[in-house]
């Protein structure tokens, strides 16, 4: 009953938010999704009557689990659904947008959690909060609320309470940052000459909606008949079996010695890529792979990270942080205009007619999730016409760098490595990050497009 109740509230919320986005002129313009605004509407609402001792059969323990358990059921969808074939003549400039914003965000992956344990290391000690959850940042950040719930959990079993509540929280103020200094950004450069490809965003994607004459295309094909089984039943059963089967990959993986096997064995929605990867091979081998829409899968992979939102936002528990949010949104506050000031000094020496794009998807994404950073695209690209959306897409293989930093947290968090060794190696890994800006070219001057000039080529530089 409580997990019913719970998606029943967050069912309300998003209609709430769907409603508010078609009907708000403020909110249209802004482009905020349905489930941010349904999401903190959402969260209002559980505080307001947790405060007044009102049971709505549902707390924000749960939400927190919800999202963990969506997350994974994102990456799941996301890899049983096959890449698209298509053929890009812009191979060049589409590898070094890829290479370039993948680098700078694995740079913010190591960065801010540095900058997150000095903030709470010096305004959290009076609240009693250890320096170690300002650590909990880069999850939520750079990577959203499904990853800062996985590793808030794993933070928990190594004995850190509320840490999912913490990563949750940081995440939920991420996406805020993400609209609230982007989009403005995005206007800046609109009326600074920088956005070359800017139009006017059509009425039906400001209100959100199709209405009824504008319905011309079709969701999906049906890969099975409905009286023996439904085609959207199908999909959800082969998510079904590799969840089952990344439980069995996390039994296998816990038994590696130490931290690495707990660490491992936590890390679900990895373990689910896995298995969907592997269940996507199994049926292809039997030539069964027919039954599978890639169009169907990806409206699944959208229904959770609709939910994913709206429930990162209802998980905010104000009360369980207590004396720790005021550390909390403090440490929130420097982070974005540390990602800011990091996203748009190196996004303008990337050396490409599309770096302001690129920098407002990379802003987009290093706070909310890469849906976030497209959103911002879209109004200065509506109609994505520069390789931005598709150098978003391919910089998730770059971002696999940033590997030894997630590890070495959970060696701090778990104990087995010291925290001061922990931020050398981080340091270490900054350098890093810096140098393979340098060698694969995306560390330049500061491009003529930039300041809004015409070049012929993107490679010429001041």
């Amino acid at each position: 009953m409580g997990l019913m109740m719970a998606f029943g509230w967050a069912s309300i919320a998003l209609c709430i938010g769907t409603l508010l986005r078609a009907k708000i002129p403020a909110f249209r313009k802004m482009l905020i999704p349905a489930s941010v605004i349904g999401g903190i509407l959402g969260m209002i609402f559980m505080n307001a009557m947790s405060a007044a001792g009102i049971c709505v059969g549902v707390d924000s323990s749960m939400y927190t689990s919800i999202v963990n358990h969506l997350f994974t059921l994102s990456f799941i969808s996301i890899s049983l659904t096959r890449p698209p074939k298509h053929e890009d003549k812009r191979g060049k400039e589409v590898l070094r947008g890829a290479l370039g914003m993948g680098i700078v965000w694995c740079l913010l992956y190591a960065l801010t959690p540095l900058a997150g344990a000095g903030i709470i290391a010096l305004v959290g000690s009076d609240a009693g909060m250890d320096r170690m959850y300002g650590t909990l940042i880069p999850f939520a950040f750079t990577q959203g609320p499904g990853q800062a719930a996985a590793f808030g959990a794993l933070y928990e079993s190594y004995g850190w309470e509320n840490a999912g509540s913490v990563g949750v929280t940081f995440a939920a103020v991420g996406f805020l940052a993400a609209f609230l200094f982007g989009i403005p950004a995005a206007k800046s450069g609109i009326r600074r000459g920088l956005a070359k490809n800017c139009g006017n965003l059509s009425e039906t994607v400001l209100r959100g909606y199709y209405k009824k004459e504008e319905q011309t295309t079709y969701m999906v094909r049906d890969t099975t008949v409905s009286s023996n089984i439904e085609t959207l039943t199908y999909h959800f059963a082969l998510i079904g079996l590799c969840y089952i089967l990344a439980i069995g990959i996390s039994k296998i993986l816990g038994l590696l010695p130490g931290f690495l096997g707990n660490s491992m064995e936590g890390l679900m929605f990895m373990n689910g890529m896995y298995a969907a990867y592997i269940v996507r091979w199994l049926t292809k081998k039997l030539h069964i792979d027919f039954l599978q829409e890639d169009a169907l899968q990806g409206k699944i992979t959208g229904w959770t990270a609709d939910y994913l939102v709206v429930c990162a936002f209802m998980a905010v528990g104000i009360a369980t942080l207590g004396s720790w949010l005021g550390p909390m949104l403090i440490e929130c506050v420097v982070i974005t205009a540390l990602t800011f000031a990091v996203c748009f000094y190196f996004g303008s020496r990337f050396g490409g007619k599309n770096d302001f794009e690129r920098t407002l998807g990379l802003y987009g994404t290093a706070t909310g999730t890469v849906p976030s950073g497209i959103a911002l695209v879209r109004i200065v690209d509506p109609y994505l016409t520069t390789t931005t959306a598709v150098e978003l897409g391919m910089m998730n293989l770059v971002m696999l760098l940033c590997t030894p930093v997630y590890l070495v947290l959970l060696a701090m968090a778990s104990g087995s490595l010291r925290f001061e060794i922990g931020l050398v190696v981080m340091v270490a890994a900054i350098v890093v990050y810096l140098v393979l800006l340098k060698l694969t070219g995306t560390w330049r001057k500061k491009s003529y497009f930039w300041n809004g000039g015409n070049q012929a080529d993107g490679d010429d530089i001041l």
